[in-house]
Protein backbone atom coordinates (compact mmCIF):
# COMPACT_ATOMS: atom_id res chain seq x y z
CA UNK A 1 0.00 0.00 0.00
CA UNK A 2 3.00 2.35 0.01
CA UNK A 3 5.03 3.98 2.84
CA UNK A 4 2.23 5.96 4.05
CA UNK A 5 0.28 3.07 5.20
CA UNK A 6 -1.98 3.48 7.99
CA UNK A 7 -1.90 7.46 7.75
CA UNK A 8 -5.09 8.72 8.25
CA UNK A 9 -5.96 12.02 6.45
CA UNK A 10 -9.19 14.63 6.60
CA UNK A 11 -9.15 16.38 3.29
CA UNK A 12 -11.66 19.53 2.84
CA UNK A 13 -12.77 19.55 -0.33
CA UNK A 14 -10.81 22.72 -2.30
CA UNK A 15 -9.28 22.97 -6.03
CA UNK A 16 -5.93 23.64 -6.82
CA UNK A 17 -3.51 22.60 -4.59
CA UNK A 18 -5.32 20.99 -1.64
CA UNK A 19 -6.77 18.30 -3.53
CA UNK A 20 -3.37 17.78 -4.90
CA UNK A 21 -1.68 17.34 -1.77
CA UNK A 22 -4.18 14.75 -0.81
CA UNK A 23 -3.37 12.56 -3.84
CA UNK A 24 0.38 12.25 -3.17
CA UNK A 25 0.01 11.52 0.20
CA UNK A 26 -3.04 8.77 -1.00
CA UNK A 27 -1.02 7.73 -3.72
CA UNK A 28 1.73 6.49 -1.12
CA UNK A 29 -0.79 4.16 0.71
CA UNK A 30 -2.61 6.94 3.21
CA UNK A 31 -6.19 6.35 4.07
CA UNK A 32 -7.92 9.68 2.75
CA UNK A 33 -11.32 10.68 3.55
CA UNK A 34 -12.81 13.51 1.90
CA UNK A 35 -15.22 16.29 3.04
CA UNK A 36 -17.04 17.68 0.19
CA UNK A 37 -20.12 19.82 1.04
CA UNK A 38 -23.79 18.79 -0.51
CA UNK A 39 -24.10 19.16 -4.09
CA UNK A 40 -20.20 18.64 -4.71
CA UNK A 41 -19.06 15.86 -6.82
CA UNK A 42 -15.89 14.67 -8.53
CA UNK A 43 -13.62 17.99 -11.02
CA UNK A 44 -10.80 15.92 -11.67
CA UNK A 45 -11.17 11.96 -11.64
CA UNK A 46 -6.95 11.96 -11.60
CA UNK A 47 -6.21 14.69 -8.80
CA UNK A 48 -9.24 13.35 -6.72
CA UNK A 49 -8.62 9.60 -7.13
CA UNK A 50 -7.73 7.29 -4.07
CA UNK A 51 -10.27 8.92 -1.63
CA UNK A 52 -13.16 7.72 0.56
CA UNK A 53 -15.77 10.62 0.18
CA UNK A 54 -18.48 11.90 2.23
CA UNK A 55 -20.84 14.72 2.43
CA UNK A 56 -20.99 16.89 5.24
CA UNK A 57 -23.10 20.26 5.44
CA UNK A 58 -21.05 22.62 7.08
CA UNK A 59 -23.82 25.08 8.00
CA UNK A 60 -25.48 21.89 9.60
CA UNK A 61 -24.61 20.87 13.42
CA UNK A 62 -24.44 16.84 12.31
CA UNK A 63 -22.23 17.75 9.71
CA UNK A 64 -19.73 19.63 11.37
CA UNK A 65 -20.17 17.07 14.29
CA UNK A 66 -18.98 14.48 11.77
CA UNK A 67 -16.24 16.77 10.46
CA UNK A 68 -14.61 16.77 14.54
CA UNK A 69 -15.18 13.33 15.14
CA UNK A 70 -13.14 12.45 11.79
CA UNK A 71 -10.73 15.04 13.09
CA UNK A 72 -10.48 13.40 16.37
CA UNK A 73 -9.04 10.38 15.54
CA UNK A 74 -6.95 11.44 11.78
CA UNK A 75 -3.20 11.92 11.47
CA UNK A 76 -3.46 14.93 9.08
CA UNK A 77 -6.44 17.87 8.56
CA UNK A 78 -5.78 19.15 4.99
CA UNK A 79 -7.71 22.60 4.03
CA UNK A 80 -7.56 25.26 1.74
CA UNK A 81 -10.13 27.86 2.69
CA UNK A 82 -9.27 31.70 3.70
CA UNK A 83 -7.87 32.40 6.75
CA UNK A 84 -10.50 32.57 9.42
CA UNK A 85 -13.69 30.33 7.78
CA UNK A 86 -12.48 27.11 9.50
CA UNK A 87 -12.39 28.99 12.90
CA UNK A 88 -15.83 30.22 12.42
CA UNK A 89 -17.11 26.67 11.51
CA UNK A 90 -15.52 25.78 14.57
CA UNK A 91 -12.83 23.61 12.92
CA UNK A 92 -9.88 25.56 13.59
CA UNK A 93 -6.86 24.27 14.83
CA UNK A 94 -7.09 25.80 18.42
CA UNK A 95 -10.34 23.67 18.89
CA UNK A 96 -9.23 20.84 17.03
CA UNK A 97 -5.94 20.62 18.46
CA UNK A 98 -7.09 20.47 21.93
CA UNK A 99 -9.24 17.48 21.00
CA UNK A 100 -6.27 15.92 18.94
CA UNK A 101 -3.29 16.92 20.21
CA UNK A 102 -1.30 14.60 17.80
CA UNK A 103 -2.95 16.42 14.95
CA UNK A 104 -0.88 17.55 11.75
CA UNK A 105 -3.35 20.66 10.22
CA UNK A 106 -2.08 21.56 6.80
CA UNK A 107 -3.27 25.03 6.29
CA UNK A 108 -2.73 25.34 2.08
CA UNK A 109 -3.77 28.98 0.86
CA UNK A 110 -1.66 31.26 -1.30
CA UNK A 111 -0.95 34.52 0.55
CA UNK A 112 -0.82 32.52 4.09
CA UNK A 113 -2.71 32.84 7.31
CA UNK A 114 -1.53 36.31 8.22
CA UNK A 115 -0.14 39.60 6.31
CA UNK A 116 -2.42 42.77 4.81
CA UNK A 117 -3.50 40.54 1.89
CA UNK A 118 -4.01 36.74 3.49
CA UNK A 119 -8.11 37.66 3.31
CA UNK A 120 -8.21 38.66 -0.42
CA UNK A 121 -9.12 36.45 -3.58
CA UNK A 122 -6.17 35.51 -5.87
CA UNK A 123 -5.00 32.53 -8.25
CA UNK A 124 -1.58 31.32 -8.79
CA UNK A 125 -0.78 34.15 -11.52
CA UNK A 126 -1.36 36.95 -8.74
CA UNK A 127 0.66 34.67 -6.37
CA UNK A 128 3.71 33.72 -8.82
CA UNK A 129 3.87 37.82 -9.59
CA UNK A 130 4.73 38.89 -6.36
CA UNK A 131 7.44 37.20 -5.69
CA UNK A 132 9.69 37.66 -8.77
CA UNK A 133 9.01 34.72 -10.82
CA UNK A 134 6.04 35.70 -13.25
CA UNK A 135 8.45 38.47 -14.18
CA UNK A 136 11.12 36.24 -15.60
CA UNK A 137 9.06 33.89 -17.70
CA UNK A 138 8.59 35.12 -21.59
CA UNK A 139 10.39 36.85 -24.67
CA UNK A 140 12.86 39.82 -23.87
CA UNK A 141 10.24 42.85 -24.58
CA UNK A 142 7.26 41.15 -24.43
CA UNK A 143 4.68 40.50 -21.58
CA UNK A 144 5.25 37.76 -18.82
CA UNK A 145 3.76 34.23 -19.75
CA UNK A 146 1.91 32.30 -17.06
CA UNK A 147 3.30 28.82 -16.94
CA UNK A 148 -0.07 26.96 -16.66
CA UNK A 149 -0.54 26.57 -13.05
CA UNK A 150 2.63 25.12 -12.21
CA UNK A 151 4.82 27.17 -10.43
CA UNK A 152 2.44 28.35 -8.02
CA UNK A 153 -0.22 26.10 -7.10
CA UNK A 154 1.80 23.09 -7.73
CA UNK A 155 5.54 24.04 -7.49
CA UNK A 156 5.43 26.35 -4.32
CA UNK A 157 2.11 25.07 -3.08
CA UNK A 158 1.14 21.31 -2.87
CA UNK A 159 4.78 20.17 -3.18
CA UNK A 160 5.95 22.03 0.09
CA UNK A 161 2.74 21.67 1.61
CA UNK A 162 2.93 17.57 1.27
CA UNK A 163 6.83 18.43 2.82
CA UNK A 164 5.93 20.09 5.64
CA UNK A 165 3.01 17.69 6.21
CA UNK A 166 5.79 15.05 6.37
CA UNK A 167 8.01 16.76 8.74
CA UNK A 168 5.20 18.00 11.00
CA UNK A 169 5.03 13.85 10.95
CA UNK A 170 8.58 13.14 11.35
CA UNK A 171 8.73 15.93 13.96
CA UNK A 172 5.85 14.29 16.04
CA UNK A 173 7.73 11.01 16.64
CA UNK A 174 9.90 12.79 19.13
CA UNK A 175 7.47 15.32 20.75
CA UNK A 176 4.55 13.36 20.65
CA UNK A 177 2.51 16.74 19.12
CA UNK A 178 0.92 17.80 16.13
CA UNK A 179 1.15 21.69 14.98
CA UNK A 180 -0.24 23.79 11.94
CA UNK A 181 1.91 23.53 8.82
CA UNK A 182 0.77 27.27 6.92
CA UNK A 183 1.92 26.55 3.38
CA UNK A 184 1.71 29.24 1.56
CA UNK A 185 1.85 29.62 -2.21
CA UNK A 186 4.43 32.70 -2.36
CA UNK A 187 6.58 31.24 0.43
CA UNK A 188 7.26 27.96 -1.84
CA UNK A 189 7.74 30.30 -4.71
CA UNK A 190 9.54 32.51 -3.48
CA UNK A 191 12.19 29.27 -1.88
CA UNK A 192 11.83 28.12 -5.12
CA UNK A 193 13.13 31.31 -6.45
CA UNK A 194 16.15 30.83 -4.01
CA UNK A 195 18.74 29.69 -7.04
CA UNK A 196 18.34 33.32 -8.39
CA UNK A 197 18.51 35.09 -5.58
CA UNK A 198 21.41 33.51 -3.97
CA UNK A 199 23.46 34.33 -6.82
CA UNK A 200 24.74 37.60 -8.23
CA UNK A 201 22.96 39.21 -11.45
CA UNK A 202 25.04 39.07 -14.56
CA UNK A 203 24.33 38.54 -18.75
CA UNK A 204 24.65 34.81 -17.75
CA UNK A 205 22.72 34.63 -14.66
CA UNK A 206 19.71 36.54 -14.88
CA UNK A 207 15.93 36.43 -13.91
CA UNK A 208 15.49 39.30 -16.68
CA UNK A 209 12.60 38.07 -18.86
CA UNK A 210 13.59 36.65 -22.00
CA UNK A 211 17.62 37.12 -21.38
CA UNK A 212 20.27 34.77 -19.81
CA UNK A 213 21.47 31.45 -19.88
CA UNK A 214 18.19 29.25 -18.86
CA UNK A 215 15.66 32.46 -19.35
CA UNK A 216 16.03 31.69 -23.40
CA UNK A 217 18.54 34.21 -23.90
CA UNK A 218 21.30 31.56 -24.77
CA UNK A 219 21.07 29.97 -28.21
CA UNK A 220 21.79 26.53 -26.96
CA UNK A 221 19.13 26.26 -23.72
CA UNK A 222 15.56 27.31 -26.14
CA UNK A 223 13.36 25.73 -28.40
CA UNK A 224 13.05 25.47 -32.22
CA UNK A 225 10.68 24.95 -34.57
CA UNK A 226 11.42 22.26 -37.41
CA UNK A 227 10.43 21.60 -40.60
CA UNK A 228 6.55 20.40 -40.11
CA UNK A 229 6.19 22.99 -37.61
CA UNK A 230 7.00 20.65 -34.85
CA UNK A 231 9.39 21.90 -32.05
CA UNK A 232 12.66 20.77 -29.74
CA UNK A 233 14.70 21.74 -27.14
CA UNK A 234 17.68 21.79 -26.71
CA UNK A 235 19.57 22.35 -22.98
CA UNK A 236 23.30 22.22 -23.93
CA UNK A 237 24.94 23.87 -21.40
CA UNK A 238 28.27 21.74 -20.60
CA UNK A 239 31.11 22.51 -22.78
CA UNK A 240 31.43 18.43 -23.82
CA UNK A 241 27.41 18.63 -24.55
CA UNK A 242 27.64 22.30 -26.81
CA UNK A 243 30.72 20.47 -28.41
CA UNK A 244 28.42 17.05 -29.00
CA UNK A 245 25.53 19.37 -30.35
CA UNK A 246 28.32 21.35 -32.82
CA UNK A 247 29.61 18.63 -34.00
CA UNK A 248 25.95 16.15 -34.84
CA UNK A 249 24.21 19.12 -36.13
CA UNK A 250 27.15 20.42 -38.23
CA UNK A 251 26.88 24.06 -37.34
CA UNK A 252 30.42 24.53 -36.72
CA UNK A 253 30.08 28.44 -37.13
CA UNK A 254 28.25 28.48 -33.81
CA UNK A 255 31.44 26.32 -32.37
CA UNK A 256 33.22 29.23 -30.83
CA UNK A 257 32.33 31.85 -28.20
CA UNK A 258 29.51 29.70 -26.77
CA UNK A 259 29.15 31.55 -23.29
CA UNK A 260 29.52 34.96 -25.07
CA UNK A 261 26.30 36.66 -24.40
CA UNK A 262 26.81 38.91 -27.53
CA UNK A 263 26.69 35.71 -29.65
CA UNK A 264 23.52 34.31 -28.76
CA UNK A 265 21.04 36.05 -30.76
CA UNK A 266 23.24 35.49 -34.13
CA UNK A 267 23.86 31.70 -33.04
CA UNK A 268 20.13 31.72 -31.98
CA UNK A 269 18.71 32.68 -36.08
CA UNK A 270 21.77 30.21 -36.94
CA UNK A 271 20.31 27.19 -35.50
CA UNK A 272 16.90 28.17 -35.87
CA UNK A 273 17.50 27.96 -40.05
CA UNK A 274 19.00 24.81 -39.66
CA UNK A 275 16.56 22.94 -37.35
CA UNK A 276 13.83 24.13 -40.03
CA UNK A 277 15.29 21.89 -42.68
CA UNK A 278 14.27 18.74 -40.97
CA UNK A 279 11.37 17.14 -39.51
CA UNK A 280 10.95 16.87 -35.60
CA UNK A 281 11.47 13.11 -36.54
CA UNK A 282 14.22 13.64 -38.51
CA UNK A 283 16.30 15.08 -35.55
CA UNK A 284 15.33 13.37 -32.60
CA UNK A 285 16.74 9.89 -35.00
CA UNK A 286 19.69 12.22 -35.02
CA UNK A 287 19.79 13.70 -31.34
CA UNK A 288 17.76 11.76 -29.00
CA UNK A 289 19.25 9.61 -26.71
CA UNK A 290 22.85 11.48 -26.96
CA UNK A 291 24.83 13.81 -24.75
CA UNK A 292 23.41 16.75 -26.70
CA UNK A 293 20.64 17.52 -23.63
CA UNK A 294 18.15 17.16 -26.03
CA UNK A 295 14.18 16.55 -26.15
CA UNK A 296 10.97 16.40 -28.70
CA UNK A 297 8.44 19.07 -27.62
CA UNK A 298 5.30 16.99 -26.92
CA UNK A 299 1.75 17.46 -26.16
CA UNK A 300 0.22 15.81 -23.10
CA UNK A 301 -0.99 12.65 -25.55
CA UNK A 302 2.41 12.42 -27.37
CA UNK A 303 4.02 12.28 -23.67
CA UNK A 304 1.72 9.10 -22.70
CA UNK A 305 3.19 7.54 -25.90
CA UNK A 306 6.85 8.33 -25.39
CA UNK A 307 8.93 5.22 -25.95
CA UNK A 308 10.51 6.28 -22.55
CA UNK A 309 7.86 7.60 -20.24
CA UNK A 310 6.45 4.19 -21.44
CA UNK A 311 9.11 1.86 -20.70
CA UNK A 312 9.19 3.94 -16.87
CA UNK A 313 5.42 3.39 -16.78
CA UNK A 314 4.77 7.37 -16.20
CA UNK A 315 1.03 6.66 -16.77
CA UNK A 316 -1.19 4.30 -15.80
CA UNK A 317 -4.56 3.52 -17.21
CA UNK A 318 -6.93 2.82 -14.26
CA UNK A 319 -11.23 2.35 -14.69
CA UNK A 320 -10.60 3.39 -17.99
CA UNK A 321 -8.86 6.96 -17.40
CA UNK A 322 -4.91 7.53 -17.94
CA UNK A 323 -3.79 8.81 -14.54
CA UNK A 324 -0.14 9.70 -13.78
CA UNK A 325 1.89 7.06 -11.76
CA UNK A 326 2.40 7.63 -7.97
CA UNK A 327 5.70 9.63 -7.40
CA UNK A 328 8.00 9.61 -6.40
CA UNK A 329 9.01 6.06 -6.63
CA UNK A 330 9.89 3.23 -3.59
CA UNK A 331 11.97 -0.20 -4.14
CA UNK A 332 10.37 -1.98 -1.55
CA UNK A 333 6.79 0.14 -0.61
CA UNK A 334 5.55 1.16 -3.99
CA UNK A 335 2.90 3.64 -4.54
CA UNK A 336 -0.63 2.30 -6.45
CA UNK A 337 -3.02 4.26 -8.15
CA UNK A 338 -6.67 2.81 -6.44
CA UNK A 339 -10.23 3.92 -7.17
CA UNK A 340 -12.18 6.39 -4.97
CA UNK A 341 -15.81 5.64 -3.21
CA UNK A 342 -18.21 7.05 -0.91
CA UNK A 343 -17.12 5.40 1.60
CA UNK A 344 -16.19 7.87 4.00
CA UNK A 345 -18.41 7.41 6.90
CA UNK A 346 -17.65 4.32 6.87
CA UNK A 347 -14.18 4.87 7.35
CA UNK A 348 -14.60 8.12 9.59
CA UNK A 349 -16.35 4.93 11.84
CA UNK A 350 -13.47 2.64 11.87
CA UNK A 351 -10.83 5.41 13.05
CA UNK A 352 -13.14 6.25 15.55
CA UNK A 353 -13.16 2.44 16.78
CA UNK A 354 -9.84 2.11 16.35
CA UNK A 355 -9.05 5.21 18.32
CA UNK A 356 -11.19 4.04 21.49
CA UNK A 357 -9.88 0.30 21.09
Amino acid sequence: MGPLEGLKVLEFAGIGPGPHVAMLLADLGAEVVRVDRPGGGVMNPVVERARHRLTADLKSEEGLALCRDAAASADVLIEGLRPGVMERLGLGPDELLAANPRLVYARMTGWGQDGPLAHAAGHDINYIAITGALDAIGKAGEKPVPPQNLIGDFGGGSIYCAFGILAALYERERSGKGQVVDAAIIDGVTSLMSFFSGQPEGAIRTTERGKGLLGGGAHFYQCYTCKDGKEIALGSIEPQFYAELVARTGAEEIAEGQMNPENWDDYAEKLAALFKTKTREEWNDLLEGTDVCYGPVLGLDEAREHHHMKARGAYVEHDGIWHSAPAPRFGRTPGKVRSSDNEGEDVVRRWQEGARG
